[in-house]
């Protein structure tokens, strides 16, 4: 069961690192990321926030998977 549990968290942490790196890219290219003034917007700003955090928990998810690994 745990190695089924570290499998899991090891996906988690490639579909993050895969998915929302390019995400980033689509969001600082949408008209909607930057004012006339060409600084970023909110709209910008939250979804960086999230996509950090996505990022945090595939490390986290990763170490996590790892430990998991080790005890096993």
């Amino acid at each position: 069961m745990l190695v089924l549990l570290a499998v899991l968290l090891l996906v988690n942490a490639a579909f993050n690192v895969i998915v929302w790196p390019r995400f980033l890219k689509r969001i600082a290219a949408d008209p909607r990321a930057r004012d006339e003034q060409g600084r970023r917007t909110t709209f910008y700003t939250v979804h960086a926030v999230l996509i950090g955090i996505a990022l945090l928990l595939a490390v986290v998810s990763a170490a996590a998977a790892v430990i998991a690994l080790v005890v096993a």
